[in-house]
């Protein structure tokens, strides 16, 4: 599995070199960049999962290949094995991802463990997404590769944030998860199930979502919805939080309003969804998968509620949501509560 990660890198890379100068710039012929932050702060608190940080780079429409001078005859049977590749009528992405998520428990103040809280953790990662996508439907297989533990420096980062923001300065990092290299495999469907226009530029759209994932990190499986409303709507796929499969920014044809002409590149909407899954494993609750160190009973099953508002202004989109989550242990206080903040923009 590892070396075939390697080789779709080296492949993609390849690909990447397209050279679009010789026809017209499509709106599939974009690139998209995105970034992500999500903080507890905006909801005035300080504990659980209480940062992420995300940049995610997603390419431009790579179907025809074939027709690229620059990718050589012999790797043709490698880029045909990669995921989605040879679909008729798809669309075909891939997305490089950069993050670090954090977690603290509820007391920051305390230097011991506190057995009936979450583990301190971080958790750094690098991602490469595999997306094929129609008007209707987009599949996104992606890797996860990372760390958990010290190496992750989340509690460098969340120090000197705090430091910067004269706040209580965290103290229970000495009992953080143990470093441990992290290999997960994701795959998720998303289904635009329901899509009309009412007139004078406004229309809706309900996209439900359905994946599973596996690897060291989180086992399990999830489902969800996003309704969406407004006037000149994106017709991508939504905006998602913060997770692998979350890539869902870029443009996909003429139709999307952010290819207007230059005084129409101008829309807002609303927005409210939901993500519920089943936990086998989380590291990040359970603990290190080898090695002994501090874990909670988590919950099997667990949710995410959002709703937010969306604007997008040339080809910028940026969007904002409040999100609620269940509880993910037994003895968690309460439930966790977050903004978002996500920006892309496609060039």
């Amino acid at each position: 599995m590892i070396k075939g990660f390697f080789i779709s890198v080296f492949v993609t890379s390849l690909v990447f070199t397209y050279d679009l100068s010789f026809a017209e710039k499509r709106p599939q012929d974009y690139r998209t960049l995105t970034f992500y932050l999500e903080n507890d702060v905006f909801t005035g608190t300080d504990r659980e999962y209480t940062n992420g940080i995300k940049f995610t780079w997603i390419s431009q429409d790579l179907t025809e290949y074939s027709k690229n001078p620059r990718i050589p005859k012999w790797s043709y049977p490698i880029i045909k094995k990669l995921p989605f590749v040879n679909e008729p009528g798809f669309q075909r992405n891939i997305s490089l991802s950069l993050g670090q998520n954090m977690y603290a428990p509820e007391d920051l103040e305390r230097t011991d463990l506190i057995p009936d809280q979450r583990p301190y953790a971080g958790i750094s990662y690098l991602a490469l997404g595999f997306h094929s996508k129609d008007s209707r439907r987009m599949d996104t297989l992606e890797i996860d590769l990372g760390i958990v533990g010290p190496h992750s420096y989340a509690e460098e980062i969340q120090k000197t944030w705090h430091e910067w923001i004269d706040t209580r300065r965290p103290r229970g990092w000495d009992h953080q998860l143990k470093d441990e290299p992290i290999l997960n495999l994701f795959y998720e469907r998303k289904r635009r199930v329901l899509q009309s226009e009412i007139g004078h530029g406004f229309s809706y759209d309900l996209i439900s979502h359905l994946g599973c994932s596996l690897g060291n990190a989180f086992i399990g499986a999830n489902f969800g919805g996003q309704f969406r409303f407004g006037w000149n709507l994106p017709n991508d796929f939504g905006t998602f939080l913060i997770r692998p499969g979350s890539d869902t920014n870029a443009p996909m044809d003429e139709k999307d309003p952010r290819f207007l002409t230059a005084f129409q590149r101008l829309g807002i909407h609303i927005f409210a969804g939901f993500d519920a899954r089943a936990v086998i494993r989380n590291i990040l609750l359970d603990g290190n998968t080898f090695r002994d160190s501090h874990s909670v009973h988590k919950r099997f099953f667990a949710s995410d509620f959002m709703v937010g508002v969306g604007v997008f202004i040339h080809r910028f989109k940026i969007s904002y949501a409040y999100v609620c989550q269940t509880k993910e242990y037994d003895t968690q206080g309460d439930r966790q509560e977050y903004g978002a903040i996500t920006v892309s923009f496609s060039y």
